[in-house]
């Protein structure tokens, strides 16, 4: 890195110098509006700018998050708005930003951070693992017929802003608190984030609407959409384009899907952002017909390795010995017990050997140890200790975040 190059926590004034770099890719500046949408959620000392001469060449933005892991919560870094200007690749900045970021994340007592990749070779230096999978589908309406059997709950009818604002909320946190990789929302986060509605967002599409289904006058779905209209030869070839769906019961859900499948007007549904397990797959009577698709999903950086893992539960079962190795944060390299009762350092002989990125690929109940093996991400050192570890970790709901932030 060129000694020129000064890397450090942004100040109030330069939150918008900040996140220049970074807006550069998305073919826009920060306005005035964008940084009064970000200012509550992002906070300035929590924005890494690499400056040159007082200009932002290089930037990493972390939101303060509360991550649900399986069994609990964690803290978390989001790690959010990460890029560097083309003119000064390759010349250590994205690594330096890395270090005074994970060194800021570790100090603050978070043991994760997490992030979704724009692109995925980047941040598997830096210790991230890919933690998820997830899908996208599109299907026509007359292929969404459900299968026979299927229940449906509740009425579904649509609100204002004022309205989802109070009522959506609720479901979200619901669903939130047993699903890894789901992070718990502040007010401030719908107001400026989930429930903002501003051009640029919509992408040509039409305005974000909001649908709650009641189930006896109890809220217990939500789905937030919009319409693309679009015409040929006078016939609809239009999309329902879903943002986000959630329902906390399988009638709610059933029912939410069922309202968005049979919008009038349009040909299509489109949805992306799913979690590989999505009842949908289950409730389609042609679940071929939805095109579902998948790629990688979350990232995840386990900052400090022993509150990580004691912030999750673990199955009953014997313990796994796990031979660590961590080449950018060292302090987390070497054997760690872990059982269902908690995690410790230990000098006993090691079950499993890997690197700290194959762990966080585990850590969330997204890939085993044996998927790991297989791939050659991780050694089995003795008889059994894959399955071990695999008993000990698994995790029967897969993880899923269904905003990208």
């Amino acid at each position: 890195m060129a000694p020129s190059i000064d890397v450090r926590p942004c100040t109030a004034d330069e939150l918008g110098e900040g996140l220049t770099p970074i807006f550069h890719y998305f073919g826009r500046t920060p306005t005035e509006e964008g940084l009064r949408s970000l200012a509550p959620v992002l906070a300035p000392e929590r924005l890494h700018a690499a400056f040159e001469n007082g200009r932002a060449v290089g930037g990493a933005g972390a939101f303060t998050f509360t991550l649900t892991v399986p069994g609990g919560r964690a803290p978390a870094a989001g790690v959010t708005t990460v890029g560097v200007l083309p003119t000064h690749r390759r010349r250590g900045i994205l690594r330096a930003m890395m270090r005074a970021q994970l060194d800021d994340v570790h100090e603050r007592g978070e043991p994760v951070a997490y992030l979704w990749a724009s692109e995925a070779t980047i941040y598997g230096r830096f210790g991230y693992g890919v933690a998820s999978l997830g899908g996208e589908m599109e299907i026509r309406r007359e292929r969404g017929g459900f299968v026979d059997g299927v229940e449906l709950a509740g009425e579904t009818r649509l609100v204002s802003h004022e309205e989802a604002l109070e009522l959506v909320p609720p479901v979200y946190e619901r669903v939130a608190e047993e699903t890894p990789g789901m992070f718990a929302r502040t007010r401030a986060w719908w107001e400026t984030r989930t429930l903002n509605d501003p051009e640029w967002r919509r992408a040509g599409r039409g305005e974000m609407v909001r649908a709650v289904l009641e189930v006896e006058g109890e809220v217990e779905g939500y789905a937030l959409y919009r319409l693309a209209p679009a015409f040929e030869l006078g016939s609809s070839t239009g999309a329902t384009v879903a943002i986000e769906a959630l329902a906390t019961t399988p009638e709610a859900t059933a029912g939410i899907w069922r309202f968005l499948l049979d919008v009038d007007w349009m040909e299509r549904v489109q949805a992306s952002l799913l979690p590989i397990d999505h009842p949908l797959l289950l409730l389609l009577a042609e679940p071929r017909r939805a095109r579902f698709t998948l790629g990688d999903a979350l990232w995840v950086r386990l900052v400090d390795v022993k509150k990580a893992l004691a912030a999750r539960s673990f199955n009953e079962g014997k313990d796994v010995v796990l031979e660590l190795t961590d080449a950018f944060c060292s302090w987390n390299a070497g054997r760690w017990l872990v059982s269902p009762s908690g995690v410790k350092r230990t000098r006993k002989r090691a079950d499993i050997a890997l690197d700290v990125s194959a762990l966080a690929s585990v850590y969330l109940g997204g890939f085993t140890f044996g998927e790991l093996a297989r791939a050659g991400r991780a050694r089995e050192l003795t008889n059994g200790g894959l399955e071990v570890g695999d008993k000990l970790f698994y995790t029967d709901r897969a993880p899923w975040c269904p905003e990208i932030f």
